[in-house]
Formats: C-alpha cells, structure tokens, sequence
C-alpha cells in the first residue's frame, strides 16, 4: 500500500454521520501508513445563519475560528486523522447568471486556497497528493496553487442538476481532463469518465467486513412471518410504485424502513398498510445487527439514466450479515451475478422476495458472507492507495 505521503482530501461531505461513507472509510485506512487531512464538507454563509438560529447541525465555532479548525480525530480503525473546517463560503450553486457564479466561485476557490496553503505550511506538508472527493468546484482552481504532486478525482456518484444546475457538466468535465487519475465506483461512472481522461479506474464501494461478520445471521427464519428491510435515505431514487405492489401482495411479510426521509411521497403512500413501518436513521455502528434481523434486505431504486452510476454501499452489508438480497436492475452490477436477485417487473419482485425467504439456508448465509468479505474496505483501500502511487 502507499505509505510516507501527504494527502488532502478535499470533500463534499463532513466526517460524521447517519450513514457509511466511502471515502471516510478510504481515508480512514489511507491514514494508517500516511498522514491525512479530511477536509470537510463546505459549509456556506447560509448553512451558518441556520445552524445559528438553530434549523440545522454545523460547527459554527471552527467555522468562525474561534474554536481551531484543524483538530485531530481517531477513525473507527484507529488511525488519526486531520479534521478540517474551511471558514463559511458564498452559497453559488443557486447562481443562474454565469460571470456572477464565477466571481462567486473564485471567491469560494480563494478561500480554500489561502486555508490550505496555510495548513499546508503548518503540517509541514510536503509535496502532498490532492484527493477531490466529489466536490469537482474546488478541483480545477487548486490545480497547480498547493505544490501539489498530483490531483486526483474521487467520482463516487452522478451529478443532481436539481441541486447545482446544468452547469455542473462543464464543471466536472473540465477537472475530468486535468486531473492526473480519476477513480470512480461503478463501470458506468468509469466508462463516461474515458470520454475525457484515459486515466480512468475503478474502485468499488466495499464494506467494513469485520464489524458485520460479528453480527452474522446464525439460523434462517423457518416461520411464516418474514422481515422485508431497507436501510438508507428514502429519496427520489426509490422506487414506490414496485414496493407498494409488494406491500399488497405479501401481507403476511412485515416491511421495515429505516433511514432520513427525503422524500415525503414514499411514507404518505406507504405507512397506510398494517405491514409497514417507518424508522429514523440509525448511526453507522447500529447498523449490522439491525441489518441481521431481516430475512431479506431490498435495494429499489428505479431504473434511470442517474442510478445507473450508482454502486450501492448496502449490497455488501446486507450480505456480510447473510443476508438475501433482491434488487431492481438499475444498474449492471455484473459482480453480484448469481449472488442476489434482480426481478424485471413487479410481479417477479414479489416472487424474488418468496424464493428468497423461502428457501434460504444456513450454507446460503455462509456463501454470502464469504463473497462480500472479498469486497472489503481494506481491500478497496490497497487498490485505492495503488492507483494514488501510480499517479505520482
């Protein structure tokens, strides 16, 4: 693995939260032979204001400075990691008039230039690897600003114009080209990223297989009472149309939903059926028992040009506990051929749901835990860390 380097993730995330996030768990274990900034999620003049009148989370004192912005934290894996606040930006995404978001953005980009060559100099830093995890507006103006050995583009999803708008494309097009790798999670997202820079990988979402393997189903559920889970924000992805039909056609199964509800159409729809139940999300060390109580977990996401990118984290956590699987074919996950179910229609959802429940088995469990062990966080790091000294 990569080892004595200095690497700086620039994210679009923050650290913490009410679910897995891939590159926590890459920089965690990234950490173990480097040393690692986390640059945190960037919070805005508006997220501020909120977190002020109390309408949202965010660390208001390390934005302002009056508490340190760079503070160490120990992962889950036990490494140490530098934790970094930027100060509070210019919210641009709204932004329709181009020259006005420019301006905007170059704003945004000097503060986090300035921040980082500041921290930079502090750490003693020398020549360090630029990891952009998703946050492609900060990836082409700190191209050549940070004494940087190279600059590498972590892609781990499709791009919401919802949220950004269509300037999002150039945006993340034109740092495509210039970065020196980009590493991405899905054979779709990897094939659309050739078109512009033939360094092009990827790495697959993993899962931290120690801590599910500790909560591995032990026996099959023989009664008629079965627990149909999902787990996972409960957003525009998901399909409610197939899962309704499910929920009326196997009212004998119970069906559990846990996570943030982000779209109120799904709970409005379906918490009217006896069998159904609706669960807050749950932090990520709640999450592998709760997972072992299903007798089959669900991924239905519908079928779209964006969920074709997708790469879903819960597919080997549900079968690192043992657990069956049945999915829409949203994406072409060829990997899992033969491992999980993925029905055509709604009719052979609710089939595929039967079967699995039906005749699962204890060497079944055992099969499934030993495939998803091979797609291990530390496993995923060693080919992420590779592709990281290749590109030096």
């Amino acid at each position: 693995m990569i080892s004595n380097k200095d690497i700086i993730c620039v994210s679009n995330t923050t650290w913490y939260g009410e679910y897995t996030k891939s590159t926590v768990q890459l920089m965690s274990r990234l950490a173990q032979r480097n040393r690692v900034v986390f640059v945190e999620y960037p919070y805005t003049l508006k997220d501020l204001i909120f977190a002020i009148l109390r309408k949202k989370e965010a660390p208001v004192k390390r934005m302002l400075g009056i508490r340190r912005r760079l503070i160490t934290i120990k992962s889950d894996v036990d490494t140490s990691v530098y934790n970094l606040v930027m100060p509070p930006v210019l919210p641009v995404y709204w932004i329709k008039k181009q020259k006005i978001f420019d301006l905007a953005l170059k704003f945004n980009s000097w503060i986090y230039k300035i921040t980082l060559k500041k921290l930079i100099k502090k750490l003693e830093f020398n020549e360090p690897i630029i990891v952009n995890a998703y946050n492609p507006f900060y990836g082409t103006p700190l191209i050549n600003q940070l004494n940087q050995s190279s600059n590498i583009y972590y892609c781990y999803d499709g791009y919401d114009t919802g949220f950004y708008g269509d300037k999002v494309y150039d945006v993340d097009h034109k740092y495509t080209e210039l970065a020196d790798a980009v590493i991405t999670t899905s054979d779709y997202l990897k094939e659309d990223k050739l078109q512009f820079n033939k360094k092009s990988y990827v790495v697959k979402n993993g899962v931290d297989y120690e801590v599910f393997a500790s909560n591995v189903k032990t026996d099959v559920n023989k009664s008629g009472d079965k627990k149909v889970g999902y787990i996972g924000s409960l957003d525009h992805r998901f399909d409610i149309d197939i899962v309704e039909h499910a929920i009326r056609q196997l009212p004998e199964f119970e069906f559990h939903f846990t996570g943030n509800l982000r779209n109120l159409e799904i709970k409005n729809r379906l918490e009217k059926y006896n069998n159904v139940q609706f669960f807050s999300a749950i932090g990520p060390n709640d999450v592998p028992a709760l997972l072992a109580s299903y007798d089959v977990g669900i991924i239905p996401y519908t079928i779209t040009e964006y969920n074709k990118n997708i790469y879903p984290l819960k597919i080997n956590e549900y079968l690192a506990v043992g657990v069956p699987v049945v999915m829409t074919a949203f994406a072409d996950l060829k990997d899992f051929e033969g491992m999980v179910s993925v029905p055509n229609d709604k009719e052979s959802f609710v089939e595929a749901l039967k079967k699995e429940t039906n005749l699962d088995t204890p060497v079944l469990i055992k099969e499934r835990c030993e495939f998803a062990k091979k797609n291990s966080w530390d496993k995923r790091t060693e080919e992420f860390g590779k592709i990281l000294f290749d590109s030096l």
